[in-house]
């Protein structure tokens, strides 16, 4: 619920959801000034630099997907199940933007469609709609596929470092 936040009374919200939402700050906020994703900077046009940060977090949940077993024990068929079935029990404390999006992540199996580099760039092209003001972020994939593999050795060097630093700072 990170991203729908704005305008939320979170005191209002269950104790998990709202550690929930602190991780994702937490896990973004790590993210964005590390260096080995802010190098990832250099590798975009000048018209891209500014969406380094999105970019870089949709791409790498491609990544998490396509090496899911070196980061969990757990399979990603049962961790996708469980994740769709715990958002499904906490639809109706959901703002409503959130709980249609939630209701289509769901019904479109989203997390299974990051396997797939194409659905990865349409994920980019989607967010790029719901910027409120001109952007030059749709699109971007074409760039992210030319460095794929620079993409993929900074995701795969940064995502332990990230993993270690949540085992020390997350709530549970």
């Amino acid at each position: 619920m990170g991203d729908f936040t704005k305008g939320v009374d979170l005191s209002l919200l269950p104790e998990p959801v709202v550690n929930g939402i602190h991780n994702h700050r937490v896990i973004d906020k790590y993210t964005d000034r590390h260096h080995l994703v802010r190098e990832l900077k250099q590798l975009l046009t000048p018209k891209r630099k500014r969406f380094s940060a999105v970019i870089s977090d949709v791409v790498f949940d491609h990544f998490l997907v396509c090496h899911w077993d070196k980061f969990s024990v757990q399979s990603f068929a049962e961790f996708r199940q469980h994740s769709y079935r715990e958002l499904s029990l906490v639809l109706d404390i959901m703002p409503e933007r959130m709980r249609l999006t939630v209701d289509r992540m769901i019904s479109q199996d989203w997390l299974s469609s990051y396997q797939n580099i194409d659905h990865t760039g349409k994920a980019i092209d989607s967010i790029s709609k719901r910027i409120r003001f001109e952007n030059n972020l749709s699109g971007a994939i074409d760039e992210v596929l030319t460095h794929y593999d620079q993409y993929e050795s900074v995701f795969l060097e940064f995502f332990p470092q990230l993993q270690k630093f949540m085992i020390n700072n997350s709530t549970e």
